[in-house]
């Protein structure tokens, strides 16, 4: 057992602060909280004096594939609007990607979240040239680092037509079977769950709608998919099916509660109300949105369920958080920063979804995803003005411990094995990768 002793125990929702508290982990789970748990029934103390210790922190939506794009050098042409950018850069890159490739890829997201306090990211994957057995190499890439997460293949005939449409789905259901027969030989730990994944609604047809449809069924599982994060998206759906982008969603039985829409940024009034008629979700990503100049969804406060992603830009979380308010004050918005460490604690709310069990508080019975953070306040820290903490104060620099399915998987700032050989495999991968790029149109 895992006890972490003298803490100032955070609770995000509804917030609070607490010091002094002893926690008490039982294998995967929060087995007491309290003062003075006796430290003679642990295997390992930790001593957490002067330090917060906060639950698990959640990506909603995220891209591994990308994580070699960073200083990329390869040859892109100018592209002066988010479609271009897509041909350009990003539909070159994803093609580019192999299994190797992608493994370190994978690898390095997953240890650059752990650092940055992330316990649990939620991805979208395409590796188009690699699509069988890429969500397993991704799975590895968790297991190694002892992230929890969540991944999908992104359904497609932007590249290839239907062979491609029909094997990403099919990716996604062998995924999905892979995950349920190593739950049940349980003998490991059940970090990684299976969506359904689609790009977007004018990348994928009616037909791959259909097989979407199907594998959500087969495989109980939630879509996951991009939409309107260009108005372009929009407009191709009205123009080609004379429907708004959810309603088409919606007329294949693809919207429930366990549906990631990501982004929305021009959903009409009339799918907002549909996604919340059907409890799915909207993932809102301010950095990627401002990166690529799609706009703004100054609409979150319609929405009735709304996570934090960063659709590829790293996965800190507490960055996130800053950006997403600071954005929409900036916007002329009216939420303030309860709301947004809300929709940062509504990660938690996804994973009970498709997890099961409970996540994201301190408490006995749930989870044990937490983190242990160097965070000393200036002024009063409270459950009054913890939102303000975070929205001004608490950055990923103050990440010193993560916990992760009751295991330590980063202590003091270190990882339980060396990372510097996976760093350098990964540059040598990103540099191979660039030049796939190249010799791609």
């Amino acid at each position: 057992m895992l006890l972490i002793k003298n803490a100032t125990a955070v609770q995000f929702q509804p917030a609070s602060v607490t010091e002094g508290v002893d926690i008490l982990v039982d294998g995967n789970k929060i087995a007491r909280v309290g003062k003075d748990i006796d430290a003679r029934q642990a295997t390992k103390v930790i001593d957490a004096a002067g330090r917060v210790v906060m639950p698990g922190i959640v990506c909603s939506h995220n891209h591994f594939y990308s994580g070699l794009s960073r200083g990329v050098m390869a040859d892109i042409k100018p592209s002066p609007d988010f479609i271009s950018t897509l041909k350009n850069l990003w539909w070159r890159l994803d093609r580019g990607i192999d299994e190797e490739i992608l493994y370190y890829s994978g690898l390095i997201c997953s240890l650059e979240a752990i650092k940055s306090g992330t316990t649990t990211v939620i991805d979208h994957h395409a590796s188009p040239s690699f699509i069988k057995g890429s969500l397993s190499t991704l799975r590895k890439g968790f297991m190694k680092a002892g992230l929890r997460g969540m991944t999908c293949f992104e359904t497609t005939d932007r590249n290839y037509g239907i062979k491609e449409l029909e094997d990403g789905v099919q990716e996604n259901i062998d995924f999905a079977n892979l995950i349920d027969s190593a739950k049940a030989k349980g003998d490991e730990p059940y970090l990684v769950e299976a969506h359904i994944g689609a790009h977007a609604p004018f990348t994928v047809p009616n037909d791959g709608l259909g097989m979407l449809a199907d594998a959500v069924k087969e495989t109980g599982r939630g879509l996951h998919i991009h939409v309107a994060e260009d108005k372009y998206d929009s407009t191709w759906s009205r123009h080609h099916y004379g429907q708004e982008l959810l309603q088409r969603l919606d007329s294949f039985n693809l919207l429930n509660e366990k549906s990631l829409i990501a982004h929305g940024i021009y959903l009409t009034d009339a799918d907002i109300e549909l996604l919340n008629a059907r409890n799915g979700f909207l993932v809102h990503n301010p950095r990627s949105n401002m990166n690529n100049n799609v706009g703004y969804n100054a609409r979150l406060e319609k929405f009735s369920n709304v996570a934090l992603g960063t659709d590829g830009i790293g996965s800190d979380m507490l960055e996130e958080m800053k950006f997403a308010f600071f954005k929409h004050r900036d916007a002329g918005g009216p939420l303030w920063p309860d709301s947004f460490l809300n929709f940062l604690n509504n990660g938690n709310r996804l994973l009970e979804r498709n997890f099961g069990g409970q996540f994201g508080r301190l408490e006995p019975g749930y989870q044990a995803d937490l983190v242990i953070h160097d965070y000393i306040s200036p002024t009063p820290f409270v459950g009054d003005n913890l939102p303000g903490h975070l929205a001004f104060g608490m950055g990923s620099n103050g990440v010193r411990t993560v916990v992760v399915d009751g295991a330590v998987v980063y202590e003091d700032r270190e990882f339980p094995f060396d990372v510097s050989g996976i760093y350098a495999e990964a540059r040598t991968a990103a540099a191979r990768l660039w030049k796939n790029m190249d010799n791609l149109d």
